[in-house]
């Protein structure tokens, strides 16, 4: 490498020897603290779009998400029953709603670390892509938000302007790190220079793709992977997630319901820090 040019705060080429390179960031628990497919669940509600009883099943869904995370299996479950949930919706009202209420729903969960690092690969003359298995539909306005010009995501059936139910392309596992072999492809990127963060397990294919795979607040399988494999691992701490059960006034639901729902996240938490508690003694 005489004679080569390097970027003495990234120790990459630069100049004539250096080649386009890109980071690749999950969406849920990576950029954001929260999950986009149901952080919308209130304001769908306000809006006539889902049922009382459909609110508290997103919260529910939301909360055992954010404290034990999705298996795959888990994760195509809850593609399904989304996807049933939205047939029949219009688009437009999806991203009406998404937009006008985005500041205050999605903003205050951005991680600010997630935030920084967006911004140090962008001067750094790396493209970003947001790659997420949450629908097209809902990672495009916090790609707006975040000023990223570039996202992959689950992709659902539009006809005459309204969601049809089906999935006709979910991005997910391998189907995403075939994404990110497409787009290396397509727009010249070399991989062994990229980076891509995920919080998942299930991104591990993703993850192996690039020379800079970074875990980020990983779940347990992911964690293991990265320490076995010399993977970088990062905590994200701002903010800090939160799981907001929703009050009577809000769902329209009676008070006993709402306790119902939150002692049951509480009972998630409990079991959760018991398996935490044993695997560490294990």
């Amino acid at each position: 490498m005489s004679g080569m040019d390097v970027d003495d705060s990234t120790g990459e080429p630069t100049g004539a020897a250096a080649r386009r390179t890109a980071a690749f960031f999950d969406l849920d628990k990576t950029i954001i603290a929260t999950s986009s497919a149901f952080a919308f669940g209130k304001e769908f509600l306000n809006n006539g779009m889902i049922t009382r009883q459909e609110a508290v099943e997103i919260y529910m869904t939301k909360a055992s998400y954010m404290l034990m995370g999705l298996s795959s299996e888990r994760m195509d479950s809850t593609r399904d029953y989304m996807a049933q949930l939205v047939t029949g919706w219009a688009v437009d009202d999806i991203d009406r709603v998404t937009t006008e209420t985005m500041r205050t729903v999605v903003t205050p969960a951005i991680y600010a670390e997630a935030r920084e690092l967006i911004g140090f690969h962008k001067r750094h003359g790396r493209d970003v892509i947001i790659i997420s298995a949450s629908a097209d539909i809902l990672v495009e306005p916090i790609a707006r938000e975040l000023g990223v010009d570039m996202i992959v995501a689950t992709e659902l059936e539009v006809v005459d302007g309204k969601l049809t139910g089906n999935v006709t392309r979910f991005l997910k596992g391998d189907a995403k790190a075939d994404a990110v072999t497409e787009f290396a492809e397509s727009h010249g990127y070399d991989l062994a220079g990229s980076y891509a963060y995920s919080d998942s397990a299930t991104d591990i294919p993703m993850l192996g793709m690039v020379g800079h795979p970074v875990a980020v607040n990983p779940d347990r399988a992911l964690r293991k992977h990265a320490q076995e494999h010399g993977w970088e691992v990062r905590t994200f701490k701002n903010p800090e997630p939160l799981i907001q059960m929703p009050n009577a006034r809000e769902v329209g639901i009676g008070a006993g319901v709402v306790a119902g729902v939150t002692a049951l996240a509480a009972a998630g938490i409990w079991v959760a820090q018991r398996i935490a508690k044993d695997n560490r003694s294990a």
